[in-house]
């Protein structure tokens, strides 16, 4: 039951990234709307779960909160590290690619939401070994914001100069990871702490991306306000999901 539900997450993640292949015209208002999809899910969803899951705390501070902050300084340690490389390969052929965007951070960003999609999919699992109805609550709140973790791994993936097969082929292994955690939990569970742990390092990494590059450029060719309005609506929908799911 849980592997048949979890089919629901990768059509919705799917249809998520075809959303986000077919509105190229309006690039800056899909980046906007992804950005506010991004924070809404760190905001209202990852970091909630990771605090009530991980728990304990260190010198005073919840270890969900510590990976957090742990998540945005490495997702941001990665980028310069990567772009100082780039620059210095840039400088020594006289080339520069995708406005100083290195494309291996992309994937990373993309590899990482893959994870949290199987991360998912091990939800909808152990909630069903929990019980039929646990298990159709914990579902319908992965398959609800699939739809955003199928377009903001493709609109990453693509910010960042990746070609367009590299971007179709990070969405469908984010399609399929869910199914595949779902799978999993017929073999084995995380323990709790450890996936609140892993949430609160993911939701610090996502909201680098979302405000230090997806907003940024969403604003940087097209500063219009029907952007921050795609962005305020993406937050709100986050917000619904939530609202309903709960």
């Amino acid at each position: 039951m849980a592997v048949f539900v979890a089919l629901g997450a990768f059509l919705m993640t799917l249809a998520g990234g075809w959303t986000a292949l077919r509105v190229t015209d309006r690039r800056h208002l899909v980046l906007g709307l992804a950005g506010g999809l991004m924070l809404g899910v760190v905001g209202l969803d990852l970091l909630p779960e990771a605090l009530d899951a991980a728990g304990e705390e260190v010198f005073g501070v919840p270890a969900a909160l510590l990976l957090f902050v742990a998540g945005f300084l490495l997702a941001h340690l990665v980028e310069r590290l990567l772009a100082v490389r780039q620059a210095a390969h840039g400088a020594s052929t006289g080339i520069g690619e995708n406005g100083g965007r290195t494309p291996q951070v992309g994937l990373t960003a993309a590899a990482a939401m893959v994870g949290h999609s199987a991360m998912d999919g091990v939800a909808i699992g152990a909630a069903f070994q929990v019980g039929g109805g646990m298990g159709l609550a914990v579902a319908l709140a992965v398959i609800a914001h699939d739809f955003a973790d199928g377009f903001n791994t493709y609109t990453i993936t693509s910010l960042y100069g990746n070609a367009r097969r590299k971007a179709l082929a990070m969405l469908f292994a984010d399609a399929v990871a869910p199914v595949a955690g779902a799978a999993s939990t017929l073999l084995f569970t995380i323990p709790e702490q450890a996936l609140g742990c892993y949430l609160g390092l993911f939701g610090g990494v996502l909201l680098y991306l979302a405000a230090a590059e997806i907003l940024p450029e969403a604003h940087h060719e097209h500063p219009a306000h029907s952007t921050v309005l795609c962005t305020v609506a993406g937050v709100v929908f986050i917000w619904l999901v939530v609202g309903v799911s709960g």
